[in-house]
């Protein structure tokens, strides 16, 4: 017997994680062409499992979990199988695709920074949005790229540039939870007790030029990839506007988010678009 079927088994784990945590990523993954489909899902799930232990799991040893979580991943990249369903679903995109150790490497860094760090300065920040998001860009585009190298190295700045704008917004999208729940300021020399829309604006505008940059590239990706990023692109540029449109004080305190019914009208705006060749 082959371990085939546990490996159905445990990109099953990868697609449920990403539906019940993030419906907007999940319309985007189905919006991809098939065989891009699971490589993805096993990335979400990876990168969910880390970041729900430094975010949620309150009641335990964040430290001590994560450290079992990184030594497992390299084994099982390593090995070529894991027990954990998630990790065996991601060692296998790794593998498959030659994502280097690099990217989760930085990954893994910037969920250690989230066990103790809670003020960054910009050189700080820089680096832990490279790693908790950049990278995560960097990974899927190398799915996307299927092994041309050529493609890859031209598209790594806005697959950069997307996955710095996403974090950003998710930033700004949970200030009451990050701030006021755990302590922690994602913004260098911004303080939040006095946080206004002066400040709130000088975001939005680095936010911004994340945004053109990362467009950019989503025009030059294969077809069989553009439709899925183009769904989530399109999802994060409206749940940005809403936090434009949205005043300092209640983005400090209340989560701002897309209802399920703006999301459908964005896919099929998006739809028509991919068909058509507007991009």
């Amino acid at each position: 017997m082959s371990k085939e079927l546990f490996d159905k088994v445990s990109i099953k784990c990868s697609r449920i994680t990403t539906r019940n945590y993030s419906t907007s990523f999940s319309l985007g993954i189905r919006c991809l062409e098939k065989e891009f489909r699971d490589p993805i899902y096993a990335i979400y799930g990876f990168v969910r499992f880390a970041d729900e232990i430094v975010d949620t799991f309150h009641d335990f040893d964040k430290a001590d979990l994560l450290a079992r979580f990184k030594t497992e991943t390299y084994r099982a990249i390593e090995e070529k199988i894991s027990l954990n369903p998630i990790l065996n679903s991601f060692q296998k995109t790794v593998n498959q695709y030659g994502i280097e150790k690099e990217l989760y490497d930085q990954f893994l860094k910037s969920m250690e920074m989230d066990l103790d760090k809670t003020k960054y300065d910009q050189a700080g920040i820089e680096e832990y949005i490279l790693g908790s998001a950049e990278v995560v860009g960097l990974m899927t585009l190398r799915v996307f790229c299927k092994g041309n190298a050529e493609m890859y190295e031209r598209l790594r700045p806005s697959a950069m540039s997307l996955g710095s704008a996403f974090q950003k917004i998710n930033f700004l999208r949970d200030l009451n939870a990050d701030f006021n729940g755990m302590g922690r300021c994602y913004f260098p020399n911004v303080d939040l007790t006095h946080f206004d829309e002066n400040t709130k604006q000088l975001i939005e505008d680095d936010i911004a030029k994340d945004f053109h940059d990362g467009y950019q590239g989503i025009k030059q990706l294969p077809r069989s990839a553009r439709f899925g990023v183009y769904v989530a692109y399109l999802y994060y540029l409206a749940l940005f506007e809403k936090i434009k449109n949205t005043p300092s004080s209640i983005v400090l305190t209340q989560r701002i988010r897309v209802r399920n019914r703006r999301k459908l009208s964005i896919l099929a705006y998006s739809y028509v678009k991919h068909q058509l060749n507007l991009l």
